[in-house]
């Protein structure tokens, strides 16, 4: 919340380190809710799914019901017409179709009218660098690291995924482990914070 009263200065080299950490929290959230799919939030159903129903909500307005089905539906259809994350095509065209089968317009509208609200109480430069920028690219650090660089091109195993290179820091900042992403499909009960461990 500070930021959204921070005195804007693009000169300032740590505007541009605060934007990435908001990224990476943003990220976080969804990550949040992706474990909450795999019910690994708490061993307590009602609680997990009520946080996966929160945090869903949160990152931009997803219903949590929705999402879970999809991603249920990837880990069963990996890398098949079926899994609503797999495209046959390139980065762009991979990512735009990844955006729209997530997105919806009722999602747009609401977080356009929220935008508006907020405000009122927020200077719209601190909105747009704290709240909007970061979210944006959160989608392309989940995107990137968590379903482009594991799923394309052609693989030899059952999990039609590769895992990037051992290097747990890296592996952290990236995506929340989530480029060990052989090991979260061998393993999708396995938490976001245990994955290095299957590394």
């Amino acid at each position: 919340m500070l930021l959204m009263q921070w005195t804007v200065n693009f000169a300032n080299p740590l505007l541009y380190l605060l934007i990435l950490v908001q990224m990476h929290l943003y990220t976080g959230l969804f990550i949040t809710a992706h474990d909450a799919m795999h019910d690994t939030v708490s061993a307590n159903k009602t609680v997990n799914n009520t946080i996966g129903y929160v945090v869903t909500f949160l990152y931009a307005a997803f219903f949590y019901s929705k999402l879970y089905t999809k991603h249920h539906k990837h880990h069963k259809h990996v890398h098949s017409h079926d899994d609503p994350d797999y495209h046959e095509g390139n980065f762009v065209a991979w990512y735009i179709r990844f955006i729209r089968n997530y997105l919806s317009i009722w999602q747009v509208i609401f977080m356009a009218v929220l935008f508006n609200v907020l405000k009122i109480w927020v200077p719209q430069s601190n909105l747009i660098l704290f709240w909007v920028l970061p979210s944006l690219l959160s989608t392309l650090q989940l995107f990137y690291f968590g379903t482009y660089l594991p799923h394309k091109g052609e693989h030899n195993n059952q999990y039609h995924s590769r895992t990037q290179s051992k290097n747990h820091v890296l592996a952290f900042f990236t995506c929340y482990f989530f480029g060990y992403h052989y090991e979260h499909h061998a393993s999708p009960a396995t938490p976001w914070w245990k994955l290095w461990q299957l590394k």
